[in-house]
């Protein structure tokens, strides 16, 4: 996870991000992680009241309390001031989100000018100029696998247009499908494998496994298949 690609600098002061927002923090993983790197202030915010406690647990112990500290909000009704941080950060939380044009303008009041957006997110593939909408069967297999999943996707041209709309600058977007493809792959192996659909039942019994035995082939063919992509998107809030 190295910022210096967009821009971030651990050597350069003058091009170190001092405010970060981790939107969708978990147990705040990613959240100590740029405080380390980057020796900056760090907020994360979750709607789990055991994440959080778990993620300032984790915190205390690497000594971060400091630079680092959690809240239980809201991504669409964030508890900070306008203009707050000058990083925001979102990995795997906006799949999570159905009104997605509400939370890219929470990201833009709480970014201060000059600020950087970076999400990490599942998308559906982007629609051709000749088509309005996903083809049938597409859009059949994408409702299985949100509803065993509770998310909602969208494509990485309607998060682009998203940021226009906000008037957000230097809008980049990357397929990392390629890179994860692999991780997705060993996970449905090791699921799918005797040794894990044991340890499901163990820790979640027998209906909970079936949920997740059922779920991953057709999450895994919608990646497969390209109707899925992995992407890294990222804008800049004009000064």
């Amino acid at each position: 996870m190295d910022l210096g690609v967009f821009g971030y600098s651990k050597e350069d002061p003058s091009k170190k991000p001092i405010n970060i927002l981790d939107v969708g923090c978990g147990i705040g993983g990613s959240t100590r992680y740029l405080a380390s790197k980057y020796g900056s202030q760090c907020k994360g915010i979750t709607l789990s009241p055991v994440e959080a406690e778990r993620a300032r647990v984790l915190t205390a112990a690497q000594g971060l309390e400091s630079q680092v500290s959690f809240e239980v909000a809201d991504a669409l009704n964030q508890p900070f001031a306008d203009g707050s941080f000058d990083l925001i950060w979102c990995i795997e939380c906006a799949d999570h989100i159905s009104d997605k044009t509400k939370f890219v303008h929470e990201l833009n009041r709480v970014a201060a000018p000059g600020a950087t957006i970076i999400l990490l997110t599942w998308c559906h593939r982007d629609l051709s100029p000749l088509e309005n909408d996903l083809h049938p069967d597409e859009k059949k297999l994408l409702t299985q696998a949100v509803s065993r999943n509770r998310a909602k996707w969208i494509s990485a041209a309607d998060y682009m247009n998203l940021f226009k709309s906000c008037s957000f600058q230097e809008i980049k977007y990357a397929d990392w499908s390629p890179h994860v493809a692999p991780h997705y792959a060993e996970m449905r192996k090791i699921t799918l494998s005797w040794k894990g659909i044991m340890s499901y039942v163990r820790h979640a019994g027998w209906r909970q496994m079936s949920i997740k035995f059922l779920m991953m082939p057709s999450v895994f063919d919608t990646f497969k298949n390209g109707l899925l992509k992995y992407c890294i998107l990222m804008c800049q809030k004009p000064q």
